[in-house]
């Protein structure tokens, strides 16, 4: 992505830096001289008529002073105050950006913010890139072109951004034109006024007062354009120097001058002191700058006797601040080493995501991405780690993402592929269900239908804009059988109560035959009638066992047994209870078999490779084995064995 500028006489771009590259600290001030900064002259000599001059007053360095004129004074940015903005940018998403953005243009003195609104521009533009390359990566693997093209929505909002923001820092600029302009003129006027103090000064002029009033004015004087300022200066020092050599140098205007230098540079002492102690290493450092800057302006002259041992007593002090920063040094590299552990630590983590030690899942993947997500993050709201291994930890960071991207991805490529064979294993089921839901066959309908169900629960997922299209298929089939099955079962019951009534009367009749002429024909006409009468509700299944009781007795008391025992050439001892249960279901084995046969006779062209089928073909062939393991022990029993 091209990145957007802002022209060169608004913000000056900053060298484009991974966002946690840390900015080795550079000192703000110069180490203190070993001699004391040459200072304006003064003569030796008294000036008579002088006695009317003010008593000196003590001067007090208000900390408000101090901080307003670090600020006016540290124009340019320094190392730590750089990597101070790197860390305020550290874990800002593009959104917070803008937010920042946004409001340095709705600011007043949004103009002079142009370093931190390069930093937030600069910024910015790194996260679109990424994202944008980030995207034709997931595009490109998905589409499986490498052709991949991607427009980030937040590329249009920067560049607007950016264009408010000239037109806001031209109108900055021009007023800092005007204003700086203003500021010329006033000190030129200073300027003229103390040169005039000294060459076309009246009698009685309280010399004292006006060079206070001169000097306390030249201070507040607001700044000019860096080029006029060193003129300017010098031109200031040079009426000033000329002042006090036309002065003759009164000796107590002198005492007065000297003691008030004195007692201020005391307290320039004073406050360095009380910065050796500062927790905040770069403060000091830029307090420091500015209370040089006030010996130099306002504590000069003093006396012989105590110029050199203030200036090296101050000198001293500011070597030991300087010394400090070592040890801002030392907890920079600290923090880096720490921030730098803590993010190889991420990266070991998405790392460990990529190959889970058991096969991912859907479920895995999704939880997956939500913890990515966190520790994404994680790492980018922590500080900056060593400048010479930025690049690399930064570069790092950013395949393990794109590696563990391209796994999701492949993953869900297989899901897809497997989801789709799926939809048609339950295509294939819907298709049968549909086919045999209108059968009134229960006894083939009712298990095929519970084997769709189970089958059906067997298979995975499906595409999920296939998911409730088919299910709501499978469903109504199944419904449709369901019903039929259930309003049949109601009119089978009112058919199995009249069945009863029916065998309940055929088992009074049969009760109430006896051993007369007849009985045996008798008997066997209930029988028949018995048999021909179909099921009885299930609570009264047991009527079926009390016939057969009945039935036994009656036919032995007709000797009806007797005589078929006699046509199979059996006795009665040699049919035991247990030769009578296994004969039976020798019966039950048959009739079973013969139903499955059938069943497979609704089929067209059955066959053991339909899955449908292949427990049917199944379970004939056990009962098969099973009604022939019954024959062969209903033998042995007959046969004594």
């Amino acid at each position: 992505m091209t990145e957007e500028t802002v022209a060169a006489a608004e913000v000056t771009p900053e060298e484009e830096t991974v966002v946690e590259a840390k900015v080795e600290p550079e000192p703000l001030v110069e180490q203190a001289e070993d001699t004391e900064p040459t200072s304006v002259g003064a003569p030796d000599e008294p000036l008579e008529n002088q006695s009317d001059l003010d008593t000196q007053k003590s001067v007090k360095i208000p900390e408000e002073k101090v901080l307003s004129e670090i600020d006016r004074e540290t124009a340019d940015m320094g190392d730590e105050e750089h990597e101070a903005l790197e860390d305020d940018m550290a874990g800002l998403t593009l959104v917070q950006i803008f937010e920042k953005m946004e409001k340095i243009i709705n600011s007043k003195s949004g103009g002079a913010d142009f370093k931190k609104f390069a930093r937030l521009r600069d910024e910015a533009t790194r996260i679109i890139h990424d994202e944008t390359e980030d995207k034709k990566h997931e595009m490109a693997d998905a589409e499986g072109s490498e052709d991949a093209t991607y427009e980030h929505p937040g590329k249009t909002k920067l560049s607007g951004f950016l264009n408010i923001y000239r037109e806001k820092q031209e109108d900055f600029h021009k007023h800092q034109e005007e204003e700086h302009f203003q500021n010329l003129t006033i000190r030129q006027t200073i300027i003229e006024r103390l040169k005039n103090l000294y060459t076309h000064s009246e009698a009685g002029t309280n010399f004292f007062r006006e060079i206070r009033e001169i000097k306390e004015a030249w201070s507040n004087a607001g700044q000019v354009a860096k080029s006029e300022f060193k003129l300017l200066n010098n031109n200031y020092f040079h009426h000033l120097n000329q002042f006090y050599q036309m002065l003759d140098m009164n000796k107590e205007y002198l005492e007065q001058e000297y003691s008030h230098n004195l007692e201020k540079r005391e307290h320039i002492i004073a406050r360095a002191k009380e910065l050796e102690n500062e927790p905040s290493v770069q403060k000091a450092l830029n307090e420091l700058q500015y209370l040089h800057k006030l010996w130099k302006e306002e504590a000069e002259p003093v006396s012989e006797e105590f110029r050199e041992k203030t200036w090296q007593e101050f000198r001293e002090i500011s070597n030991r601040i300087h010394e400090r920063r070592s040890e801002l040094t030392a907890q920079i590299e600290g923090e880096q080493n720490a921030n730098l552990e803590k993010k190889n630590s991420i990266i070991g983590e998405i790392k460990k995501l990529i190959s889970p030690e058991k096969e991912p899942n859907h479920s895995y993947w999704q939880n997956a991405i939500k913890t990515v997500e966190d520790l994404r993050m994680e790492f980018l709201k922590t500080g900056s780690v060593p400048r010479k291994i930025s690049n690399q930890n930064w570069n790092d960071f950013k395949q393990i993402l794109r590696t563990f991207n391209n796994t999701k991805n492949e993953f869900y490529k297989g899901l897809k592929n497997s989801q789709q064979q799926n939809l048609d294993e339950k295509l294939k089921l819907i298709k049968t269900a549909r086919e045999f839901m209108e059968t009134e066959n229960w006894e083939t309908g009712v298990p095929l239908f519970k084997k769709l169900q189970e089958d059906w629960k067997k298979i995975g997922h499906v595409p999920r804009s296939m998911t409730n299209k088919v299910w709501d298929e499978f469903r109504e089939a199944c419904n449709v059988f369901f019903n039929n099955y259930r309003v049949k079962n109601e009119v089978t019951g009112d058919n199995w109560k009249e069945n009863y009534k029916q065998k309940k009367a055929l088992l009074e009749e049969l009760n109430s035959v006896g051993d007369e002429e007849g009985s045996v024909e008798k008997i066997e006409q209930i029988k028949t009638s018995w048999n021909n009468i179909g099921k009885v509700p299930r609570d009264k299944i047991s009527i079926n066992t009390e016939f057969n009781k009945a039935l036994r007795e009656k036919m032995k008391l007709n000797k009806i047994h007797d005589y078929e025992l006699k046509e199979e050439g059996l006795s009665e001892n040699q049919i035991t209870d247990k030769a009578r249960k296994i004969k039976n279901q020798i019966a039950d084995l048959e009739a079973e078999i013969v139903k499955l046969e059938n069943n497979l006779g609704f089929f067209h062209n059955p066959s053991r490779d339909n899955p449908l089928l292949k427990d049917t073909f199944n379970m004939i062939e056990d009962k098969k084995t099973q009604l022939e393991t019954m024959k062969q022990s209903l033998h042995n029993i007959i046969s004594g064995e």
